[in-house]
């Protein structure tokens, strides 16, 4: 299963580059994926160049402490909810503001939301 297109791909790697090299780098979230019967959302900035599966971003489980940080593309395609559904891309997603923005909102309400 193909998570990311190769445009959002790209341009994921492109940010993560960027951020190795600018530590003030606070871009918008590239893609969304979320799962569609547990609550659970990622909010996906950038791909590790020397590890295009390490993706950081805001990641919220569904448990009311979502948080900054990495996460396997490969583990995101064997997350099930309760009635088997698969983590999917939000088409329809497109950030308004950068991470830190959504991450602080995130913090506050205990959620993501986007």
């Amino acid at each position: 299963m193909n998570l990311i297109p190769d445009e959002l791909r790209a341009q994921l790697l492109a940010n993560g580059r960027r951020s190795i090299h600018d530590e003030n780098f606070d871009p918008p979230p590239v893609v969304k994926l979320f799962t569609p019967d547990a609550g659970a959302t990622w909010l996906l900035t950038e791909l590790d160049p020397d590890d295009d599966d390490r993706a950081f971003g805001l990641c919220d489980l569904g448990q009311g402490f979502p948080e900054l940080g990495y996460v396997r593309l490969m583990e995101l395609v064997t997350v099930r909810g309760i009635l088997g559904l698969p983590v999917e891309r939000d088409l329809y997603f497109k950030a308004d503001k950068p991470i830190s923005a959504y991450a602080r909102e995130a913090r506050l309400l205990g959620r993501i939301v986007a």
